[in-house]
Parts: structure tokens; C-alpha cells; sequence
């Protein structure tokens, strides 16, 4: 073993210019090149995903719990049911909950002098979690709410605002869907602010405004309301939130809905993100491999003399064997060293100054997004190293067919 280390090691560092040393490189930098691509595959679609659905938890919460209703989508108004404190105070000590709040949803007509749009308008409280909204405001302020009557202010989003040509403080009129042949109920209300998140879904569609509206344009009870839109400590944890509220705490009547249910074609779409991080690393892994092979081939064919001469002092074809693969692992294991830098370094410039830009009504982000996990980098990095080590076994199998005295007057 030491021996096959040793004349593995002299080559491989031989500093002499040769064939053998320029092959050597070559593999290296397809290694290399290899590595910081699959390091940077998987930091865009991490990234890509935890933008998205960040954007889509802060704008919906985590969970609804609403009144149940059979094939009920996303744009379907909720059935009233009383806002109970009791619930609420159970909600916000179950674990793993963040915030609690109150919501309804409306159709509408959103009507400017020049144009109308069709809008979903959502209905919260002041006591609404503010805080996710916040990195969506573009331009104005949030909502005022009065303590006596409804607030007359809404966002709107910035697409809205450019279709129907509202700035800040104008007073476009929301004609209230009665549904049964009547006729909508319309209201004068004032633009506070901008959002933007990017989300077409979203931006097309949602203005968020006072929740006593809603209760007014629907006639419910001073304490009816539509939802509960939760938010969590950590997202990971929907699907057992969602069962042990639906388990423990909410009335037989009411029923938990995670976001990913409620907008499965979102989730659906990210899902697919992975399956092209997959693709990306198993193609780089066989280009590594294919690299490799040729590269050690190439090493075995250029040192038959010194296989042959080995072979006629004695040597096993398995410690030869070992020779190349000792090679190959040095070759592999500096392209993996030189393949972390410049895929981190390239994915920690990204993050840090966004200078890969990104359309952003297709993206739904201005700039590529990174995510480094270093479980990921690791897993690459022996995964990359295992299987190339191992799977060079079958190449150097050639040696065994290599006869000394053939070896020996080869040229």
C-alpha cells in the first residue's frame, strides 16, 4: 500500500513537463468546473424556492382555518362564522404559532375615471400582522383604521396601479359583488400605499383593506369574520400544525387548510425546481466521471512501460491498480477544493450584490437568489468523491491485461 501511494504520489506531483502532467490538469479543471456547478444548481434552487415561498407565506400565512366548503378554491368567499376569543387564545399557545388574525375575502369591481379591474378584496384587522406585509410596500403607507367606523384606506398593488393609472390618495370606487341578481353595493375609498410582490397571482388580483367593510357589504354580525390566517414559528411544520389544530382545538364546523393546499399549483411548480437540481447534478456527475475515466485510461496507456517493469519485479496487478486510483483520487480530490472556491465564492458575490439580474415578472424576483446549505456542499462534495474513486476501479482493470515483457518494449 505504501508503495502504491508513493509512486502515485511521485507522479502525481512530478513537476517535469510531460503528456501525463497536462491530462492531469485537464481533469482537474473538469472537475472543478463540474463541482462549482452542481454547488451553484443547488444554491439558485434553494434560493429560488425559499424567495418564493417566503412571498407567498408573508402575503397568506402559513394556515387558514375557515368554515368547510366542498371544492372550495382559492378565490371562493368564506362563509361567516363568529370570531371566538376562546379559540383565538388556544391558537396562540399552540406550539410551533406565531400570530393569529382575522380575515375576510370579497369580489369586486375596482374602478378608476379611465379603467376597471375584476379584484379579490381581502379584509384584515388592525391587529393584523403587519410585519409580512412590510417588505411589500413600494410607495405610501399602510392602512389607518378608525376605532369607529371602517377604514375608507386600501393597498393596492403596483400592477393595479398602472393598469387603472392611481397614485397615492385617489379615490377609486370598489363596486361590492352581491351575487343573486343584485345590484353591487359601491364605496368611494382612498389609496394609501403600494405592495409588489412579484407573485402575478397576487398582484393581479388582491386589494387589502378593512375588514369591517366586508361585515357591512355582507350585513354579518359586528363579530363574524371569514378566516383565521395563521402564521408559523417555522413553516416546516404546516402539515402538524394543521393536524393538531384540526385534532384538538377548532369545532367540528371549521377547517384547517395549509397555503400548499390552497395554492397547490405554486407548490407544485417549485416541486419541479428540484427535479432540475437533480438533473444538473447527475449530469455534472457524469461529466466528472466520463472526464475522469478518459483521464485515467490516458495515465494507464501513457505508463505501460512502468506497469510492465513493475509487473516483472513482482508487483500484484492490484497494487498497481491502486497506483491510478490513488492518482485519480488526488486528481479528483484538488478539483473538488478548487470547484468549492469559485462555486461559493461565485454563489456568495450573488448573494451578496445581486449581479445576476433576473426578469421579475417571470421569476418573481429582480435578482437571482442563493441559498447556501452546507449539508448540500458536503453531501456534493463525498458523493462527487466516492462515486468517481469507486467507479475508476473498472478502468484500471486494464492493467491486469497487460502482459511485462508486451509492457515492457511498448513505446
Amino acid at each position: 500500500m505504501r508503495l502504491s501511494f508513493f509512486v502515485a504520489k511521485r507522479i502525481a506531483f512530478n513537476k517535469g513537463s510531460s503528456f501525463s502532467k497536462f491530462i492531469i490538469n485537464i481533469a482537474v479543471i473538469a472537475t472543478a468546473i463540474s463541482v462549482a456547478v452542481m454547488i451553484l444548481a443547488t444554491s439558485l434552487v434553494n434560493g429560488f424556492k425559499q424567495v418564493v415561498q417566503e412571498k407567498v407565506f408573508n402575503f397568506w400565512g402559513h394556515i387558514h382555518i375557515t368554515r368547510y366548503q366542498p371544492n372550495a378554491g382559492p378565490l371562493t368567499e368564506e362563509l361567516p362564522f363568529p370570531n371566538r376569543k376562546s379559540l383565538t387564545d388556544s391558537l396562540h399557545q399552540a406550539p410551533g404559532i406565531r400570530s393569529v388574525s382575522p380575515y375576510a375575502t370579497k369580489s369586486a369591481l375596482l374602478k378608476s375615471d379611465k379603467e376597471t379591474e375584476g379584484i379579490i378584496f381581502k379584509g384584515v384587522t388592525k391587529d393584523y400582522d403587519w410585519n409580512q406585509l412590510k417588505p411589500f410596500i413600494k410607495s405610501g403607507h399602510l392602512i389607518d383604521f378608525n376605532d369607529s367606523a371602517y377604514s375608507s384606506q386600501i393597498l393596492i398593488s403596483e400592477h393595479m396601479a398602472n393598469e387603472l393609472q392611481l397614485k397615492l390618495n385617489d379615490r377609486p370606487i370598489i363596486y361590492f359583488v352581491q351575487g343573486g341578481g343584485l345590484t353591487p353595493r359601491a364605496r368611494r375609498l382612498t389609496v394609501a400605499g403600494t405592495y409588489k410582490t412579484s407573485i402575478e397571482e397576487y398582484d393581479k388580483t388582491y386589494v387589502i383593506g378593512d375588514l369591517e367593510l366586508i361585515r357591512k357589504m355582507n350585513n354579518w354580525a359586528p363579530d363574524e369574520i371569514g378566516g383565521y390566517e395563521i402564521m408559523l414559528k417555522d413553516y416546516t411544520n404546516m402539515d402538524t400544525v394543521a393536524w393538531y389544530i384540526n385534532d384538538h382545538l377548532v369545532p367540528d364546523e371549521l377547517f384547517p387548510r395549509t397555503i400548499r393546499d390552497i395554492y397547490p399549483n405554486i407548490f407544485d411548480w417549485l416541486g419541479l425546481q428540484d427535479q432540475n437540481e437533480l438533473i444538473t447534478i447527475i449530469i455534472m456527475t457524469i461529466v466528472a466521471i466520463i472526464n475522469m475515466i478518459t483521464a485515467i485510461l490516458i495515465l494507464i496507456l501513457e505508463r505501460t512501460n512502468m506497469v510492465g517493469i513493475l509487473k516483472s519485479l513482482g508487483m500484484r496487478n492490484w497494487n498497481i491498480q491502486k497506483i491510478f486510483v490513488y492518482q485519480a483520487a488526488y486528481i479528483i480530490l484538488l478539483g473538488l477544493i478548487i470547484g468549492d472556491v469559485f462555486g461559493l465564492g461565485i454563489a456568495i458575490l450573488q448573494q451578496q450584490t445581486g449581479f445576476f439580474k433576473l426578469p421579475e415578472d417571470t421569476y418573481y424576483m429582480s435578482a437571482a437568489a442563493i441559498s447556501i446549505h452546507w449539508i448540500d456542499i458536503v453531501l456534493i462534495n463525498i458523493g462527487t468523491f466516492v462515486i468517481c474513486t469507486v467507479v475508476l476501479l473498472i478502468p484500471s482493470l486494464i492493467i491486469k491485461k497487460i502482459t511485462p515483457v508486451k509492457a515492457i518494449q511498448f513505446k
